[in-house]
């Protein structure tokens, strides 16, 4: 019998500024091994985004990471 996993296997896309200036560099984060339930607490801390981030959509799926990277610009 196969062990089951306690989050699904969807990656999770951050898309977020550097801060909260006009000018702030955006930036796409893909996280594949937690929960959404675990970014939504507050006590969570995402590793790679700085606490002074402005996280701007959270997506689900593959389909975010070059929907996010062509909305905001990125390459």
């Amino acid at each position: 019998m196969a062990r089951e996993s306690s989050y699904p296997k969807i990656p999770i896309v951050i898309a977020f500024a550097t801060s909260n200036r006009s000018n702030a560099q955006h930036k796409v984060k893909v996280i594949r091994n937690r929960t959404i339930d675990d970014l939504i607490d507050c006590n969570y801390i995402i590793p790679g985004i700085s606490a002074k981030a402005v996280i701007k959509e959270v997506g689900m799926g593959e389909i975010f990471i070059e929907r996010y990277k062509k909305k905001y610009n990125i390459k």
